[in-house]
């Protein structure tokens, strides 16, 4: 039995790539606008094509004498038990990358005197992570498209491997230069990492859970930061000797390069590209579409022109670019107002990640549940604006308990917005790429978290640590602004829905490995 596909109130026929194409405006234009694709039309005769004529409705097509087959069938769909094999070593592979991030800039004091530097130098020890990013990103997002994500993953944990046994030999004072390039090859590896959480969910996760695997996949970096701001006061304290000094430093570093090592070896081996039947229906259409039909460029502009999509871009920008900033610069704010506190400075940047890590994921287990996407975004940006608020103006009180509670609020909603905006982009872009519009999301929070990085070191050194914060402030509130103006389009909420309703209704996708595949209504058989 057979039936048709409807996208943006049109009905298609064809296979279910043809329903893709008119919702993906690739092909030829039809009467019916610019840019969509002219509906594919009919099997007639010896297998000759009729389409729709502009202005002729469905039903003249099929009047009598006019021999009519649509296909559009519901796809199988099916999950598999290693889609958390895969979550959870790609979450500890950027892990790795994220600890190494911040394993200088949390202990900045120390390693300005053991290598005979100026605050300068020491942040962009961190701003290097985002410089990196800006002119690679593009190829990376061209390399994803075409080599798929495994390669992505493979190539990523190569550049960091390498990059953290290069720090192993500078372990001694003089040897910045050395630092500083295995801390380049690291942040190269994060190109290979920030864009992949979304584009890992919806490859292997089904409709109701993809939001939160979204937020477990962010989670793991989250989780690379917290031991990035718990460790090196650890492992580096800051003693007056300088051979005991660099021999903490090279356990430090060694201790890096065996975990990246590891994992390296872990994802040659073990990660897989996608599973063979889809998780989704969403899914299901993407993969139908034929490769010789997709553009990269033309992705691209379509994207550039989606107006939500480029507001969303900005805010998300600005917001992870002040959580950046915080991050970086956060043991010289704590420090001025309580010196001698490198390990408790520590421990606060714990306590945002933490805090940030559960807002995270219930986020994105509310939105598997509710699908409010543009409310919860809304919501969880207003809120890190007013938690931002209330840091800048309790910072200076004196008292170090009300700092972990108001960091670890701004750390809830500022980091818990992550996933969010991830999803939300994914939303508004189906069915593009979820590696580009991730990493378009990610180019703007590196070029605003250098701007707002290199202004609020300069605000602090001139004006003090609440003039800076305010300065955040500022852009928060903006960003609140511009989230409220994003239209909601959730596309690949509709997709899914539009093809469960042909169907008849929802319907829930196969578990396990070897659990028989769901078929619908329209097949006959399992479809492996």
């Amino acid at each position: 039995m057979l039936q048709k596909a409807e996208v943006n109130g049109k009905i298609v026929g064809g296979n279910m790539s043809s329903a893709a194409d008119v919702e993906k405006g690739w092909g030829d234009k039809a009467g019916t606008g610019a840019g969509e694709r002219a509906d594919p039309g009919v099997e007639k005769g010896q297998g000759e094509q009729e389409r729709l004529q502009p202005g002729q409705s469905q039903a003249e097509l099929e009047a009598p004498g006019t021999e009519t087959t649509q296909l559009a069938p519901q796809s199988v769909t099916k999950l598999y038990k290693r889609r958390w094999i895969m979550l959870f070593l790609f979450s500890s592979y950027s892990m790795s990358n994220a600890f190494m991030w911040l394993q200088y800039g949390i202990i900045s004091n120390i390693f300005m005197r053991f290598y005979s530097i100026d605050t300068f130098a020491i942040d962009w020890l961190s701003m290097i992570y985002m410089l990196t990013y800006i002119p690679l990103i593009v190829p990376v997002m061209w390399f994803l498209d075409n080599r798929g994500i495994r390669d992505v993953l493979v190539v990523g944990s190569a550049f960091n491997c390498i990059g953290a046994w290069i720090k192993t030999g500078s372990a001694a004072p003089g040897l910045f230069g050395i630092s500083f390039f295995g801390q380049f090859v690291c942040s190269v590896a994060t190109v290979f990492i920030l864009g992949i959480p979304s584009r890992l969910a919806s490859l292997w996760f089904g409709q109701q859970e993809v939001s939160t695997a979204c937020s477990v996949g962010v989670l793991g970096n989250q989780l690379g930061i917290a031991i990035g701001f718990l460790v090196p006061p650890m492992l580096v304290p800051n003693v007056d000797d300088q051979n005991e000094l660099a021999r903490h430093i090279s356990v430090m570093f060694y201790i890096t390069a065996g975990v990246a090592t590891l994992l390296f070896v872990l994802v040659v081996i073990v990660f897989q590209e996608k599973p063979d039947i889809p998780p989704s229906q969403a899914q299901a259409v993407a993969r139908s579409i034929p490769p010789e039909q997709y553009s990269y460029t033309a992705s691209i502009l379509r994207l550039l022109r989606n107006r939500p999509f480029i507001l969303l871009i900005i805010s998300y920008g600005l917001n992870v670019g002040c959580f950046y900033a915080v991050s970086t610069l956060l043991n010289r704010m704590i420090i001025e107002h309580y010196p001698g506190e490198e390990v408790n400075a520590g421990r606060i940047g714990l306590t945002i990640v933490i805090a940030g890590m559960v807002g995270s994921l219930i986020c994105g287990i509310w939105l598997d549940k509710t699908k409010t996407y543009k409310q919860t975004t809304l919501a969880v940006y207003l809120l890190s604006f007013v938690g931002m608020l209330v840091y800048a103006f309790t910072l200076n009180l004196g008292r170090l308990w009300v700092v972990f509670i108001t960091a670890g609020a701004l750390g809830f909603f500022m980091t818990g917005y992550l996933p969010l905006g991830f999803e939300f982009a994914v939303e508004l872009t189906y069915p593009e790429s979820e590696g580009t519009s991730s990493g378009l999301l990610n180019c703007s929070a590196q070029v605003f978290g250098i701007i707002f990085t290199i202004c609020q070191g300069k605000i602090i050194d001139h004006l003090g640590t609440l003039a800076g914060n305010i300065f955040l402030c500022v852009f928060l509130f903006i960003g609140t602004i511009m989230t409220a103006l994003i239209r909601s389009d959730l596309r690949r909420q509709r997709a899914n829905q539009q093809v469960a309703d042909e169907a008849g209704g929802p319907q829930s996708p196969v578990q396990d490995y070897g659990a028989t595949a769901q078929t619908t209504p329209y097949s006959s058989s399992p479809d492996y």
